[in-house]
């Protein structure tokens, strides 16, 4: 190159294209020779180039059907006053006037780098640093993985269940798994903590959603109903909460510390598709199911006292609830679609 690292001079009677070109530099000198078709017809060209200072001995060498493109890099990067060693220009070089870059266009695109550089250091240190960082990555990590292995005691201890007692499994279901299920939920309460002090960037609302709808069922409504936990809908609640997490925790997981499997990925925003809704309709058929029980029983139903003499039943309040349960369905659904765009959907170029 002469002058800048990015100007060249090619020979003017270039052979355009050459067959099996031999190039080689050896003592800072650049071989060539090749047999094409130039100016001196069907023949063999070739040609040295001793350069000014040092350069790379291995250049890179692109053939196409209109041109040979032959890329020298300089040892160092600094500004050549000319190109050969010798003084005057060998006839057969021409500059590329299109790479063309004079020394103050370069001081230029050199003294730019350095200001963005400089500009992108400084909004970095405006940046405060988090010192609890790795506290709070290890504390999700933890998190994540306690629920994943919950989730899937919950899942095989079902399945296995399944397969030897079959559908006695659905009956003593609540009695088997109902511990577990009752940690697990529990600790579910810090999800909407982690989004309530930005711990995580997921939105409140669905998570206060699907953790107080899923509390809801599994302490009121199963919790204090003896005669609800030896119901079937119970296994169909539980199965289809466990398969959900036992895609979604790992995926936060990995998360945490930057990994991102596409299998797992696909997974977490596919699977809740059909779960999610099936989840929805046990939970609402608990509830139906349910109201009976209340009504006979009177449980949780509240007397104002006198002079209203009025009593709020609590399955009246179920039957509101209902409602609120499909459109606290209809909430996430569409939030897990909008994830699910997000990470699954086409890439949008950049302009560039």
């Amino acid at each position: 190159v002469h002058g800048p690292p990015r100007v060249r001079e090619l020979p003017a009677n270039a052979v355009l294209p050459p067959q099996n070109p031999d190039i080689t530099i050896t003592d800072n000198v650049l071989h060539f020779r090749a047999q094409g078709h130039g100016a001196k017809g069907d023949n063999i060209y070739e040609f040295e180039i001793e350069f000014l200072e040092p350069v790379e001995p291995k250049p890179v060498c692109r053939v196409t059907q209109r041109q040979l493109n032959i890329t020298v890099q300089k040892k160092e990067s600094n500004w050549w006053e000319r190109l050969t060693k010798q003084e005057k220009r060998p006839l057969f070089l021409a500059p590329d006037f299109d790479r063309w870059l004079d020394e103050s266009d370069a001081e230029m695109e050199l003294k730019e780098k350095e200001e963005e550089k400089i500009n992108k250091m400084k909004i970095e240190s405006r940046v405060p640093k988090d010192p609890f960082k790795h506290l709070k990555k290890g504390y999700l990590i933890m998190y994540n993985l306690v629920q994943f292995l919950g989730f899937s005691w919950i899942f095989v201890n079902m399945t296995v269940r399944l397969f030897i007692l079959g559908k006695d499994s659905f009956y003593d279901t609540f009695h088997t798994i109902s511990d577990m299920m009752y940690f697990c939920q529990t600790l579910a309460l810090m999800e909407i903590m982690n989004s309530l002090i930005g711990l995580v960037r997921s939105p409140l609302i669905p998570a206060v959603v699907q953790v107080f709808g899923r509390n809801f069922v599994l302490f009121v409504i199963l919790g204090s109903l003896e005669e609800m936990q030896s119901k079937p809908v119970v296994f169909f609640i539980f199965y289809f909460w466990s398969i959900t997490e036992l895609f979604r925790y790992p995926y936060y997981m990995l998360s945490c510390i930057g990994i991102e499997w596409k299998p797992l990925t696909w997974l977490r925003y596919t699977v809740w598709i059909p779960l999610y809704p099936l989840g929805g309709l046990a939970e609402a058929v608990c509830i139906v199911q349910s109201i009976p029980i209340f009504s006979e029983t009177g449980k949780f139903s509240l007397g104002l006292p006198n002079p209203l003499n009025v009593t709020i039943q609590f399955p009246f309040v179920l039957q509101i609830y209902l409602i609120a349960l499909f459109l606290g369905i209809f909430v996430n659904f569409r939030h897990l679609y909008k994830q699910r765009k997000q990470h699954l959907g086409p890439k949008k170029r950049k302009m560039k």
